[in-house]
């Protein structure tokens, strides 16, 4: 029996555990029902119309609630993306569902040949997928995963069911994806590193000839107003982008696109001091893994961290260094436990000011820079407030000593997703639902703040410093 079908063969419990914690109890149950309702069997979709397959990143996050109502369902979740890992150790940004019509989705699986018909060397035999990634939060998702339920997670040895994979998934970003040779790993596209028509890649997509509009349909403009959603001359860009990549064979370090970006790199160390913990599981130490993420966050500020501007910014692996916009990837890095007080206190200064707004004039951070010539308040990832980027950084506030801010960035989130319906992202000022209505991470998400105790430090959740005294036996 292949993984898929093993997977769609497991015993997955029918329904969720409903535990609300106190005085939380709709928004509890109302969450939950998003990611009920948006479930297929083995894992769980964004959105039914808009993202109708399994996307990466949006999984991890997904797991990472879904924990909170069924540690079983969280497992599953990254048993099936793992599933469809190629041979190089990639993890697809996108795991397509053979039921879904192919117009319902552009690029669909013919676009990138990962099907046993002119299938690519190394894609998965049995699913069909995209040939690019996502940003690397899956092994920090696993983890978590395994403290909701310790005792279920070692009796399927769903870790040591997922080390393997994820440990050869870090190689391939460690090895085949440091094209700025400088020790981070580049993302090939805009789409890999998520935040996918942010201002930061105006600059090296003005490198690439787009390709022409009759080569593609946007299926995304079925779902959301053209003036939210990137342009047709970005949108031709990124499909060139991709042509090439797929009609290389997916070989990385010939692209003209390749950015070392601070958020990608940064969730990729978290994901390492989680591999630690997974190691230690496991009998082994994870000495070398916790080194390597120490040593990576030293490469991370050497490389892309700007002390007069108080915040890391991408470096253009193919033209002059450093990118001069202002994203909130670059205040993403404060999740990671080793950075320095200077700099994680540059951090917060950065988010709290006028750039981002933090706590004084926006409802959540915005994704790009409130004072940028590029913002626009509801144009996808060029302003708009995302509810994935403000858990990281309530995370990073946490961890670094920073509650009241943290409690007050929680709350924020709470109130705005129950006032938008879970929306996919908002406008930051006004907190008004832009893009899909009950999106799964958001949904996620919720749970997972939900849960945590506000005025505590970190709590079940510990990024960076992974407390092992939070796994229940």
């Amino acid at each position: 029996m292949d993984r898929t079908a093993q997977l769609t063969a497991l015993p997955v419990e029918r329904t969720f555990v409903y535990d609300p914690p106190p005085l939380s109890g709709s928004l509890h149950l109302r969450a939950a029902a998003v990611l009920e309702g948006n479930w297929t069997g083995v894992s769980t979709v964004p959105s039914r119309g808009l993202y109708p397959h399994q996307w990466s990143w949006d999984s991890a996050f997904i797991a990472i609630g879904l924990r909170h109502l069924s540690p079983l369902r969280a497992q599953t979740e990254l048993e099936t993306l793992l599933a469809a890992q190629w041979g190089d150790g990639r993890i697809p940004h996108i795991v397509f569902n053979p039921s879904v019509p192919l117009d319902a989705y552009f690029p669909s699986p013919d676009f990138w040949r990962s099907s046993t018909a002119g299938r690519t060397a190394g894609a998965p035999r049995t699913v069909q997928t995209s040939g690019i990634v996502q940003p690397p939060v899956h092994a920090l998702a696993a983890w978590l995963v395994h403290c909701a339920d310790p005792g279920l997670s070692r009796a399927r040895g769903f870790l040591a069911g997922v080390y393997p994979r994820l440990a050869a998934w870090h190689r391939y970003l460690l090895h085949r994806r440091d094209l700025g040779g400088g020790g981070l790993a580049s993302v090939v596209h805009p789409w890999e590193q998520g935040m996918d028509n942010s201002p930061c890649w105006d600059a090296p997509l003005g490198r690439i000839t787009p390709a022409p509009a009759r080569s593609f349909r946007r299926a995304d403009l079925d779902h959301g107003a053209a003036e939210d959603r990137p342009t047709d001359l970005d949108y031709g860009r990124y499909v060139r982008l991709a042509t090439d990549y797929r009609d290389g064979e997916y070989a990385d370090g010939a692209s003209e696109f390749a950015v070392e970006d601070p958020s990608f790199n940064a969730l990729l160390i978290a994901s390492e001091h989680a591999l630690a913990r997974i190691a230690r599981e496991l009998g082994a130490t994870g000495t070398a893994r916790h080194a390597r993420a120490e040593r990576l966050t030293g490469v991370l500020i050497e490389r892309l961290w700007d002390p007069a501007e108080g915040m890391f910014f991408c470096r253009d692996a193919r033209g002059e260094g450093l990118i001069p916009e202002r994203s909130v990837s670059g205040l993403i890095p404060l999740l990671l436990p080793d950075l320095p007080r200077d700099i994680s206190s540059a951090l917060v200064r950065t988010a709290s000011g006028p750039h981002f707004g933090l706590g004084d004039t926006t409802q959540l951070p915005p994704s790009y820079d409130l004072l940028g010539e590029a913002f626009d308040p509801h144009r996808y990832w060029r302003g708009p407030a995302w509810f994935n980027t403000s858990w990281l950084l309530e995370r990073g506030l946490r961890l670094h000593g920073e509650r009241a801010r943290a409690d007050a960035l929680r709350e924020a989130v709470l109130e705005t997703a129950a006032n938008t319906d879970f929306a996919e992202y908002v406008d930051p000022y006004d907190g008004e639902a832009c893009g899909a209505t009950g999106f799964s991470w958001t949904a996620a998400l919720t749970l997972d703040l939900l849960h945590e105790r506000p005025g505590h430090g970190v709590s079940g959740t510990v990024l960076g410093t992974f407390d092992m005294s939070d796994t229940r036996d």
